[in-house]
């Protein structure tokens, strides 16, 4: 089953942090698949069936977006959505009313004795609807995270001296580096004592940042870090920067916080999501603002 990282929120702690769940493809497949009982089923019964299906931790399950909004529930909608959109499902008797396979007749209503000819499938909408801005929002975190996975993808497909290019150009964008010239010439000793590269921290060149750049498959885990680390201080330098399209673990993050040397850790949904903040491999298609009305402006003097 593919999977996608999605960012949740722990408000409890006020911890970010990323959880694995299943592609919106896979849900929308498992939707198809559900036994649906005749008189319909609602968005809030069909998640922890497909919950169960499956096999969701609690973690999965209980995952939330910092707007607090429940990310597999809102999965779950968007495919009921997206069904309603291609045809596969439509609401025969306008909205507010249950969805129906597009292929087959809507049931009767409760009062009408009459029986229903053929087998059918629909969905009833769940009563709490999402405002207008709560759905942008929503299908604005899925197209991010879409965009994400498809990024990490196309790394993984191109060769490790494209990886440690973009690597470059990300970090230049960001403000590292000066020119791209200059960091460019500054990169030179790919593979030196586990490190990659070096660039400018400033535009003036007052300190240097080493830098690793690891299309790793799996996570990557102390030593390599630890490899790193040694390079470094054989270099006397003070500063580094580990990057990597997996995600590190929790014993090599623990690792960089003991130790003098200033090394951050760049997993990939971080180095996605820089590269989409950063314009780094990708283009707008379209851009839209949300305004509301300003009341100062139509208060009229001594109200």
């Amino acid at each position: 089953m593919e999977m996608v990282t999605k960012t949740a929120f722990d408000p409890s702690t006020g911890e970010v942090y990323e959880v694995e769940m299943p592609a919106p493809k896979e849900v929308r497949k498992g939707i198809l698949e559900l036994e649906f009982p005749p008189e319909g089923i609602r968005v809030k019964d069909a998640v922890p069936q497909l919950a169960d299906k499956f096999q969701l931790s609690d973690e999965q399950r209980n995952a939330k977006y910092k707007s607090g909004s429940n990310i597999f529930y809102i999965t779950v909608r968007g495919a009921l959505t997206r069904f309603l959109k291609d045809g596969t499902l439509e609401q025969p008797n306008g909205k507010g009313t249950p969805y129906c396979l597009s292929q087959t007749p809507p049931r009767p209503p409760s009062h009408d004795p009459a029986p229903t000819p053929e087998p059918w499938v629909s969905v009833v909408e769940d009563n709490l609807s999402p405002t207008a801005e709560q759905s942008i929002e929503t299908n604005y975190q899925q197209i991010q995270g879409e965009l994400a996975a498809d990024l990490l993808q196309r790394i993984k497909d191109n060769s490790p001296d494209f990886f440690e290019e973009l690597v470059i150009d990300l970090l230049v964008a960001m403000g590292y580096g000066g020119s791209r010239e200059e960091a460019g010439r500054a990169v030179g000793g790919r593979g030196d004592g586990g490190i990659d590269g070096v660039i400018n921290e400033d535009i003036l060149g007052l300190d240097v940042i080493y830098v690793q750049a690891k299309r790793w498959q799996g996570n990557v885990g102390e030593p390599p870090v630890r490899d790193f680390v040694w390079a470094l201080q054989g270099r006397r330098a003070r500063k580094g920067i580990f990057i990597t399209t997996s995600d590190f673990t929790r014993e090599a993050r623990d690792y960089v916080t003991t130790i003098e040397t200033k090394i951050v850790l760049i997993d990939g949904r971080q180095l996605a999501q820089f590269m989409i903040d950063y314009n780094v491999g990708v283009s707008v298609v379209k851009s839209y603002e949300i305004k509301r009305v300003d009341s100062d402006y139509f208060a009229e003097e001594g109200e």
